[in-house]
């Protein structure tokens, strides 16, 4: 009996999302226990699956609850943005975009409303979703938009073969922007409220009594301001103020150590300050393995840390281990489904 029902969208139909896809419903597909339904454009689906070169049926359903078929089939509920013309592969389309919304909006739907238990994310192409009308800076601020939410975070998962059980979560105090702009917005009011944010992250997603490492900016830590005041002015502060609170936080800690401490099992968590200071970690140790986790949301988001791919695009090259990951840990975390909803549900 399946008990844990995932909704895949299809990411950008011109980029690898639609083989990562296939090729991932393919091989979890004879599992029991979960199952996983594609969500997008049946035709997208199926170009995928041919340029992976897989011997597969692409079955057509309407309710995320149709019992699976077994080997040999994956589903797709059809959103019928494009029918039988796809764009070219590896190309910027604003129909190529109009779709990958059409699936995110329909896959979210079906999270909120509980007829799957949560969704696993392709990339999209920024600039072919603006082209279709969307002012979003990309998928994590849509489906803060479709949610009601107002403010959500990205949880990286790097899972760790050299410490059985033990997963290194990283955190992020500023997203996407420019790295001028994301030093002014690191100050003791943000870094303290990401630091509560994270903590929480960690408590929802199953780790009772979290221990969380802050990074510091500067080379050395700043060297008590030789190298710069961050760390005097905000982080430092920030940390003590969350200790005071009971947390169990360490830091500033140097970021070019701190990384490696949290993937030895000391920590179970970091918090980074920019986007590239978290993000050259995690794939330079799994490019493959890390994923990304949206917390914040009222439902279960997990998504791949990569982009479109669109130079091997329908070459039959695309590497599906981080979408298999990504489908992966949704079931280990669907469990947490209920506290998601309970925790993350009245924000706004």
């Amino acid at each position: 009996m399946t008990s844990t029902v995932l909704a895949l969208t299809l990411g950008d139909p011109a980029g690898i999302g639609p083989e990562i896809t296939a090729r991932t419903l393919a091989e979890i597909a004879p599992q029991d226990g979960h199952h996983g339904v594609a969500v997008g454009d049946a035709a997208a689906l199926r170009r995928g699956a041919g340029a992976a070169g897989l011997d597969v049926r692409v079955r057509q359903v309407t309710d995320f609850r149709t019992p699976p078929a077994g080997p040999g089939v994956i589903d797709v509920l059809d959103t019928g943005v494009l029918g039988s013309s796809l764009p070219p592969w590896g190309t910027v389309d604003a129909r190529a975009g109009k779709a990958a919304v059409a699936a995110i909006e329909t896959a979210t739907r079906a999270a909120m409303d509980g007829a799957v238990d949560g969704i696993v994310t392709a990339p999209i192409n920024k600039e072919a979703i603006w082209r279709a009308g969307s002012s979003h800076l990309g998928h994590t601020e849509m489906l803060g938009e479709l949610t009601g939410v107002t403010r959500q975070d990205t949880m990286f998962v790097v899972r760790n073969t050299a410490v059985p059980g033990h997963h290194l979560r990283i955190f992020f105090t500023t997203r996407h922007v420019a790295l001028r702009k994301a030093l002014d917005q690191i100050t003791r009011e943000s870094v303290a409220r990401s630091i509560r944010e994270a903590t929480t992250a960690l408590r929802v997603f199953g780790t009772p009594h979290p221990r969380l490492a802050v990074a510091a900016v500067n080379p050395h830590g700043g060297e008590n301001g030789a190298f710069g005041d961050e760390e005097i002015e905000h982080i430092g502060p920030a940390c003590d103020e969350a200790r005071a609170e009971g947390l169990d936080v360490t830091g500033p800690v140097p970021a070019d150590s701190v990384f490696h401490q949290g993937l030895t099992g000391r920590f179970d968590g970091v918090l980074s300050h920019f986007h590239d200071q978290g993000h050259i970690p995690a794939k330079t140790y799994d490019f493959n393995g890390t994923i990304s986790v949206t917390v914040g949301l009222p439902i279960l988001r997990t998504s791949v840390d990569h982009g479109t791919a669109f130079d091997i695009a329908g070459s039959g090259r695309a590497d599906h281990g981080t979408m298999l990951s990504a489908y992966r840990a949704a079931v280990d975390y669907s469990p947490s489904v209920p506290l998601i909803r309970e925790t993350y549900g009245s924000a706004g």
